[in-house]
């Protein structure tokens, strides 16, 4: 039985109708003419201001002829409610579940296949893009999940990658994380070949978690999105390199990357908030386009807005929440706050002797290659709230004995603070109390707060 609870199928059009039958009030529906030049993003950025994150559908956007979804993963709560869950059992489940892989299932045939464009009948004018920066050099795929298999195990990596038309059967893309499809392309250019990928434009948002997991080299993603799913996830295969990819998807575009081919790519806003050039200028020749006859665009708004910063994020606060709870009992909870984009993360603990909170920094600091800062702070300050974290570094901290730095490490290349060989400082600040601490939380009982609340809410009755 399937663990999944919105939508009975791995079809991104069923979870869609079922998210809008039961959470109306978490979707907003755009049915007046928009551009594809920024103002998708320009709504997103104007819900943020106000506090809000619904999942965003635009039915028209400029000349896509598609609807257009997006804001998927901004809210916490929502993709909790994709696992069943609630937000606080959120790293524990998707861990849980991504920790028993299933092997996926082929299908004969599946709605990705409704429209097969191969060879000359290959057209990029036939995919919709959007442009969601001013500074963007043109139009981009954001949520674009390659897939490269090994032509001997079958076994696949999947990872996110933007990129950007180049030509009418070519786009260009950046490797920038030098991950696993990196080191897969180097391994081609040992051979002298090209690498044969398949790139997936929008699907089931499971399997978009899925491909955002962290795992060894040589493991599957897509029996990661088995495990999510509590069920096998469905594949066709492409029809010239026979790649694995979801029956249900949107788009997908099947072809080859040169390692010897170089485009211009870039700039592009990225997760830290700049427009990054920074890019290995990769080329991916197209041969074959499919698409569902009644595709949507499944867009992720870029930048440091919070949909592309918690769908990159959460897969890693998962790992380095089980990591840690592992291998120190103390570790009450993990977080990696927005404000931080990918650099920041706090952690809470109950902290038995003196010195612990620096071990648990110095681990996190060791394991996630991005962060540049850890704040440890006891168990009863809120780690969603930067205000609360702030306020513990403010009455908790000494500089001159609570802060240590570590440098000389490697970094994300994405960060504009970094060295120009990619090499970055990390800090620790320890914000707990310790064992000297004597002051008392000034606090309010619960019965006068529950007093107040009931007067507030009889006068806005």
């Amino acid at each position: 039985m399937s663990l999944y609870t919105l939508g009975q199928t791995q079809d991104f059009h069923d979870f869609i109708d079922a998210y809008r039958r039961q959470f109306p009030d978490d979707v907003l529906s755009i049915d007046a003419p928009l551009s594809a030049d920024q103002d998708v993003t320009a709504l997103v950025d104007a819900l943020a201001v106000q506090g809000r994150h619904p999942l965003l559908i635009c039915s028209q956007v400029g000349a896509l002829g598609v609807p257009v979804v997006t804001n998927l993963f901004a809210s916490r709560i929502r993709i909790a409610r994709m696992f069943g869950v609630t937000p606080a059992q959120l790293h524990e489940t998707f861990q849980t579940r991504a920790n028993q892989p299933i092997a996926p299932r082929y299908l004969e045939t599946g709605p990705v296949l409704d429209e097969i464009f191969e060879g000359e009948a290959v057209d990029l004018a036939l995919l919709p893009m959007l442009k969601h920066f001013d500074s963007d050099r043109g139009p981009y795929i954001t949520n674009a999940v390659i897939i490269a298999q090994d032509p001997v195990t079958g076994i696949a990596n999947m990872s996110y990658h933007r990129s950007m038309k180049h030509a009418r059967q070519a786009l260009a893309t950046s490797l920038h994380s030098r991950g696993h499809l990196w080191r897969m392309l180097q391994a081609a250019r040992e051979r002298g070949e090209e690498l044969p990928v398949a790139m997936v434009v929008g699907a089931h948002p499971l399997f978009m978690l899925a491909a955002a997991a962290r795992l060894p080299f040589g493991s599957d993603e897509r029996a990661v999105a088995g495990g999510l799913f509590g069920a096998p996830l469905e594949l066709v295969k492409t029809p010239r390199y026979g790649i694995g990819v979801p029956a249900c998807a949107e788009f997908v575009l099947e072809g080859a990357i040169d390692p010897t081919a170089y485009a211009e790519e870039g700039p592009f806003g990225e997760f830290s908030g700049y427009s990054s050039d920074r890019s290995t200028n990769n080329v991916l020749r197209v041969d074959t386009l499919m698409r569902r006859k009644d595709a949507w665009l499944v867009d992720v708004v870029g930048g440091r807005y919070a949909e592309h910063l918690t769908l990159a994020r959460l897969p890693r606060e998962a790992e380095m929440s089980e990591k840690l709870k592992a291998r120190f009992p103390a570790v009450t909870g993990v977080h990696y706050p927005n404000s931080g984009t990918h650099f920041h993360c706090y952690v809470a603990l109950d902290q038995s002797r003196d010195g612990e909170a620096r071990q648990i920094m110095l681990a996190l600091l060791g394991w996630d290659p991005y962060l540049k800062s850890v704040i440890a702070v006891d168990s009863d300050i809120d780690i969603s709230d930067d205000s609360q974290v702030l306020w513990a570094l403010a009455t908790h901290f000494q500089p001159h004995q609570d802060l240590f730095v570590i440098d000389g490490l490697p970094g994300s290349p994405l960060d504009p603070s970094s060295s120009v060989n990619g090499t970055t400082s990390r800090m620790g600040l320890d914000a707990t109390r310790g064992s000297g601490f004597e002051g008392i939380r000034a606090q309010l009982s619960e019965a006068v707060q529950a007093r107040a609340r009931d007067l507030l809410q009889g006068l806005h009755s």
